[in-house]
């Protein structure tokens, strides 16, 4: 089994054998306890920072220290799965770095690898930024399920971004087999065409974009670590006030989910009228899984090409809203907010674009118009968002499992604009809990004003209106604090 294939080195000697055994774990963060790779340190010439480079001398896989007045060779006796191809790609490219290790029962475990200038000194080129933007995303990976190396690191990669075709050529050396084998082969052949002096500058052009948007993308498995129970209890006891069947049926989703540990097989669809809360459920949920989350208006959506992106025969072809949630997101698991469901069957260009959300919310793969290729939507959960279930279709209702958000009674709106709307107002304006009082007869007043209207939102307006009349009194008449009873109420508020 080959460990460096140094075929294209000009000091390739021999076929390189495996010298050292491969642990497989998912550990994201570095240490000595879960260290990169572990070294031979028998002859004691590996320090805390010791710094030299990977070669591959007659079948040995080792790291090689330049001392005074001699060489010192430290064999690697053990190496994570996920960084196999990196530490092949610093061999091969004779790059000078920095290990930090210590020393342990089984030899100088390696936690964190820096490049170096040559001679010793320090590199804060690009170099060693793409160097530790990849140990990050190797550690952010899932272990490979056939061999592979490992490396990790606990400083940032300086936020870098793929964009060359040299550091695109560079991550997918090192990235291997971490990424999805539909992607990679993908990426190759888009590389293929952006080198290739074939075809016109545009084509090369949008290649190296493409390829650039998928490369920047963390493309996650299907496998969600379990989630606290109580925690997301918390959450949605903070967020929103009563809806206990609304909260139940999410919290027998998130304990689904810790059985599988996969996503369910369909997402969310909240109905119901107009400021009962449904977005503030969905983020709220979005918080709960720990997923960014991206947000689809359907009511500003008149074309699906603006969901599917336009084919790259075009000059200004470009990605899709889908497509770029993900780059944006930088990982293929997150949360997709699907605002106004029911305003998707309303496009106005040459196509309806609820038949393009089918495909993202059958979890089999979405395919972009302009990336041209499948892209893994295992990670992706769905929450929609609507108001009237009518103009909803069938087949796209059959994607969700549905939970209808009733409004709120008369009595949980009372409690909601005298517990939560009024005071979390009076906070935001830096106003004390006895500047602005409310007298029974003044909150059944604001009841009794806003009795027809569905939702809390109007009600959230009335209280900004109160607290900002009140304060405007204390600022101006000097008094110190105002309490309103349901004359002034009525005379206040529309």
């Amino acid at each position: 089994m080959p460990v460096f294939d140094f075929k294209n080195s000009p000091e390739k000697a021999q076929i390189s054998e495996c010298t050292y055994t491969i642990f497989r774990t998912n550990v994201s963060e570095t240490s000595p306890e879960n260290p990169i790779l572990i070294l031979d340190n028998s002859k004691g010439a590996l320090k805390h920072h010791t710094c030299g480079m990977f070669i591959n001398p007659v079948k040995r896989t080792a790291f090689e220290v330049k001392e005074e007045n001699q060489t010192v060779q430290a064999d690697i006796l053990k190496i994570d799965a996920r960084f196999v191809s990196l530490i092949k790609w610093l061999g091969e490219n004779h790059i000078s770095v920095r290990l930090s290790g210590a020393d342990t029962a089984e030899g100088y475990a390696v936690y964190k690898i820096r490049e170096i200038a040559f001679g010793g000194g320090s590199k804060l080129s690009a170099e060693d930024g793409f160097l530790q933007f990849m140990i990050e995303r190797l550690q952010a990976s899932n272990v490979p399920s056939e061999e592979l190396e490992d490396e990790d690191q606990e400083e940032e990669g300086d936020s870098m971004k793929l964009t060359s075709l040299q550091s695109i050529t560079d991550f997918m050396n090192c990235a291997g087999r971490t990424l999805p084998d539909n992607i990679r082969l993908w990426a190759r052949r888009n590389l293929a065409v952006a080198r290739s002096n074939e075809v016109s500058q545009e084509e090369r052009r949008h290649a190296q974009r493409a390829l650039s948007i998928m490369m920047n993308v963390q493309w996650k498995s299907n496998y969600f670590e379990a989630i606290d129970v109580e925690e997301a209890r918390r959450i949605l006891d903070e967020e929103l006030y009563g809806m206990e069947r609304v909260k139940q049926r999410i919290i027998e989703t998130i304990i689904q989910i810790n059985r599988t540990h996969t996503l369910p097989a369909y997402g969310l669809l909240l109905i119901g009228p107009a400021g009962t809360g449904k977005s503030q459920i969905a983020y709220a949920v979005a918080r709960i899984l720990k997923l960014p989350w991206t947000t689809l208006d359907m009511s500003s959506i008149n074309d699906p090409e603006q969901l599917t992106g336009s084919s790259r025969i075009y000059a200004n072809a470009k990605p899709g809203i889908i497509m770029e949630a993900f780059a944006m997101a930088g990982e293929s698991n997150l949360v997709f907010i699907i605002n106004e469901l029911d305003k998707a069957a309303s496009g106005k260009g040459n196509g309806n674009p609820a038949d393009v959300l089918l495909t993202l919310l059958d979890n089999l793969g979405f395919t972009d118009n302009y990336i041209e290729c499948m892209i893994p939507t295992v990670g992706v959960y769905p929450i929609a968002t609507a108001n009237d279930r009518d103009q909803i279709s069938a087949p796209l209702m059959s994607r969700f499992a549905v939970i209808e958000i009733p409004d709120y009674t008369p009595e949980e709106k009372k409690i909601i604009f005298s517990r939560f709307a009024l005071p979390k107002v009076m906070k935001r304006i830096g106003m004390y809990d006895n500047e602005c009082v409310l007298t029974p007869e003044g909150l059944d007043a604001v009841m009794d004003i806003y009795k027809n209207t569905s939702g809390i939102r109007d009600l959230e307006q009335a209280a900004e209106h109160l607290a900002a009349n009140a304060l405007y009194q204390i600022e101006v008449n000097h008094v110190d604090s105002v309490t309103f009873d349901e004359k002034m109420v009525r005379e206040l508020l529309p």
